[in-house]
């Protein structure tokens, strides 16, 4: 098998693919509107241009794709059970359709597993036996890694950390129904419904840092407002901050990893509170030496989805055990 592979990152609005080699790096890469509102085969197209696209003129001996998908899938058989994401993929069979169309060996698994065994294997967790992964942005994905390999659970559903249960009294803001999940709670769109309630109780605020319609507050609003130095942003950040620090402290109590990475559309503003979270943990979790666990940024940011892909085929032939092989 060529040390190269083609990882391919399926997002609700675009699809990437890319050929990246055994260290990682991406050779080439190619990226394309993704059309899910229409049928499951407008969408399929999408995906077929961008493989096309960097598989024209490559050597024949390229014989792996990996691809990055939002779940819940069914594995090993790649198939998107339901993502809000893809809405016009319902028991879709991904996996399948790939394979049929180009006759190589897929491998498919869900975006956050991939992102987090990318990091595992060459990115900030690579010097680490065991790594807890959190994708933070529109919404939160994690993946559990230990020892270069992913941890699936029984029936390869999780690990779903996002949506763990932080304040049961909390008001229902997360599509998957629970009370007080993370998500619900913390994730880029939670942060903005979050200030927007803030400035409509409070009426006062600085309508220049925050605009004219709320409606338009988003994690970008208020990472400025913040470093503007405004209270209500500070605020918001902190509390969202207090969250992380009871969610992970949770996490070290339950798995004890050796490093936590973060990554996502929002890592580069929350590891600014990297410090304030990993003082905070001592008092969230009974490990000893819980703040001293690092908290490191992702290094792979837009191509975390490409480069997680391919990583995906750096594994061995996925099975049905709750820990797959990466090597």
């Amino acid at each position: 098998m060529s040390s190269n592979a083609i990882g391919v990152d399926i997002g609700g609005t675009k699809v990437a693919a890319g050929l990246v080699d055994a260290q990682g790096r991406v050779l080439s890469r190619a990226e394309f509107p993704m059309y899910v509102s229409g049928s499951a085969q407008q969408a399929m197209d999408c995906v077929h241009s961008a493989i096309r696209a960097v598989m024209n003129g490559l050597p024949d001996d390229v014989s792996t794709i990996g691809v990055a998908s939002p779940g819940p899938l069914a594995l090993p058989e790649g198939v998107v059970v339901y993502s809000p994401n893809l809405p016009c993929w319902h028991n879709f069979r991904l996996g399948d359709a790939i394979r049929a169309e180009y006759k190589i060996t897929t491998i498919i698994d869900n975006d956050a597993n991939a992102a987090g065994l990318a990091e595992a294997l060459w990115g900030a967790g690579a010097g680490y036996d065991s790594i807890f992964c959190a994708t933070i942005g529109t919404g939160i994905g994690t993946a559990i890694v230990l020892n270069k390999k992913l941890y699936y659970g029984h029936t390869a559903i999780g690990p779903e950390g996002g949506h763990m249960t932080i304040d049961i009294n909390a008001p229902c803001h997360c599509e998957c129904g629970k009370r007080g999940c993370l998500e619900g709670m913390a994730s880029g769109p939670s942060m903005a419904r979050r200030a927007r309630e803030r400035i409509e109780a409070t009426k006062n605020h600085n309508a220049a840092l925050w605009g004219t319609d709320l409606a338009e507050i988003n994690p970008r609003t208020i990472a400025a407002a913040w470093r503007a130095g405004d209270p209500i942003a500070t605020d918001i950040l902190r509390e969202t901050a207090d969250l992380y620090a009871v969610w992970l402290g949770n996490v070290i109590d339950l798995i004890e990893p050796a490093a936590i990475v973060i990554g996502g559309g929002l890592s580069g503003l929350f590891s600014e509170w990297f410090d304030y979270i990993s003082k905070k943990l001592p008092s969230c979790s009974i490990v000893p030496g819980a703040g001293q666990i690092p908290l490191l940024r992702a290094k792979f940011g837009a191509d975390a989805g490409i480069v997680g892909a391919a990583a995906l085929c750096h594994r061995r032939s996925p099975g049905t055990s709750a820990v797959r092989d990466t090597q």
